[in-house]
């Protein structure tokens, strides 16, 4: 039976595959699929997890496990705004290949591929993006390039195929950005930025919202790729500055030009790329990018096919909030 007719029928429960499972969103979306019900839930990831269907795969090698799915959501990529071109490459693009190689192996299920819009990026404004917006040739970093490669081959695939584009995912259990931030603000590396004009606005998505889309796209019989977001712009530096005093945590009071702001991180960058290949600089030109420039999204052909987000953002806020305070108490 197809997946589209399987749809219509009661008392499914689907077999998913959740790659990047021991991560923050293929984590946060087991946790999900579980509770709606519907679903038997597998996923593989990097790091032994204790919880049931889980198997530990690296899959920059082929994956092998005995599971044959209905649909696969491959999460699992290297997210960080530091890293080896090689890293990058082995997981995020030789990884989609081998996810890819799986699915035409068992049956051709659905595969939901979750990139990023830092494909889009320039270190410019960049305001009501569509997913026909411009793409490359060049990348702001070795993560958006590959990830751009790594839809490419979800592009090839013989299965039904959609791609999602989340855009600054935030949430309890964050691992990559909110950390990052807080460690910055922590260290004093924190710039507060002098934009001539309007404050640099970005758009966002909070990680329940953005499970229940990909919970959507897995059921969904439409293909192709979209923009993920809640389609709330906020002013970037008010709002992270508004949890971090929420938190108890000083705000940065220097400020910096960002045109100064992004050399020095360059040259940070490349003392540690020289000096120290191991570490993460405290500060990435990526990372000042974020908060330097504006970026928004037209997240209409998202609302059309599969309605609006399913929380807000003020309440996201309120309980990543109640969460971190939590974990620090």
């Amino acid at each position: 039976m197809s997946l589209l007719s399987r749809t219509q029928t009661a008392a499914v429960q689907w077999k998913i595959l959740v790659t990047g499972a021991s991560g923050f969103v293929g984590g946060a979306l087991c946790a999900r699929l579980r509770e709606h019900g519907a679903f038997h839930v597998f996923g593989t990831g990097r790091r032994d997890v204790a919880i049931a269907g889980y198997t530990r795969a690296d899959l920059t090698k082929p994956l092998d496990i005995d599971v044959r799915p209905d649909i696969v959501v491959h999460a699992a990529a290297r997210a960080a705004p530091w890293g080896t071109r090689q890293a990058f490459e082995e997981q995020n693009v030789v990884a989609t290949r081998h996810v890819v190689d799986f699915c035409e192996r068992n049956g051709l299920p659905r595969l939901v591929n979750i990139s990023t819009s830092a494909v889009f990026y320039r270190n410019e404004d960049q305001l009501g993006l569509t997913e026909t917006s411009p793409i490359g040739p060049r990348f702001v970093n070795a993560y958006a390039q590959t990830k751009r490669e790594a839809e490419t081959i979800v592009e090839g695939y013989r299965g039904s195929w959609i791609t999602l584009r989340p855009r600054a995912v935030f949430g309890p259990g964050d691992t990559t950005v909110f950390p990052r931030i807080v460690r910055a603000a922590r260290e004093g590396t924190l710039p507060r930025l002098r934009r001539r004009g309007a404050p640099a606005k970005a758009d966002l998505v909070y990680i329940d919202t953005l499970c229940d889309y990909i919970r959507l796209a897995a059921l969904s019989p439409l293909s192709g790729s979209y923009n993920v977001t809640n389609g709330e712009p906020v002013e970037t530096e008010a709002f992270l500055f508004g949890i971090l005093a929420r938190l108890g945590i000083d705000v940065p009071r220097r400020s910096l030009d960002p045109r100064v702001a992004l050399a020095a991180a360059a040259a940070i960058e490349w003392f540690f790329r020289v000096a120290r290949p191991r570490d993460e600089p405290p500060v990435t030109p990526f990372g000042v990018g974020a908060i330097a420039y504006s970026k928004t999204f037209d997240v209409a052909k998202l609302v059309a096919d599969f309605g609006p987000p399913s929380v807000s953002v003020a309440t996201g806020v309120d309980r990543f909030v109640a969460s971190l305070a939590c974990a620090a108490a």
